[in-house]
């Protein structure tokens, strides 16, 4: 065995999945932050954290992300056509554990407007893409959405990451 192989392991099958090592190893995978919003069924808006998000098309323009079965937010999800992509700045740590934890006003004090459908945008965004429901898909403890592209803008600012369960900024371009 080279230096750059590792040992074999025994074959993982899902009854036998360790939940914590397949988070680990997915932690692997550097990602963006995002909040994503929707309006609930009060008109209130809503919105959680999420690193489930990733480009699927463009053309048509189509993203997807997911939510789990258990959040609390699901049903203003499902019941609204439209929601936003909010990826997060450098800056926005704050901003998306406030939007990670439970609360009864995730939107105190944040600064938002209304976009597509009267969806939340925030303001301090990086970049924003906002979307129609096109899709919903079953997808083991998630849901998985597909949304079309109704509008976007993007500002010259760098995201916020997240590697190996912590935020992160960008480095240097390779």
């Amino acid at each position: 065995m080279n230096a750059h192989t590792a040992p074999p392991r025994k074959p993982q099958t899902d009854p036998e999945m360790d939940q914590l090592a397949l988070r680990n190893v997915m932690g692997q995978f550097a990602t963006g932050v995002t909040v994503i919003t929707t309006l609930g069924p009060d008109g209130a808006p809503v919105g959680m954290a999420a690193n489930s998000f990733a480009s699927v098309s463009l053309d048509p323009p189509l993203i997807l992300w997911s939510i789990g079965l258990k959040a609390h937010s699901l049903p203003a999800f499902r019941g609204h056509g439209g929601f936003a992509i909010n990826i997060l700045c450098e800056d926005s740590k704050d901003l998306a554990l406030n939007f990670a934890r439970p609360s009864e006003d995730k939107f105190a004090g944040v600064v938002w407007r209304s976009g597509y459908a009267r969806v939340p945008v925030l303001d301090s965004a990086a970049a924003v893409l906002q979307c129609r429901t096109e899709q919903r898909l079953p997808g083991g403890d998630h849901e998985i959405y597909i949304g079309r592209v109704m509008d976007f803008h993007q500002r010259e600012k760098s995201p916020l990451l997240f590697h190996k369960g912590k935020f992160a900024k960008m480095g240097e371009f390779l």
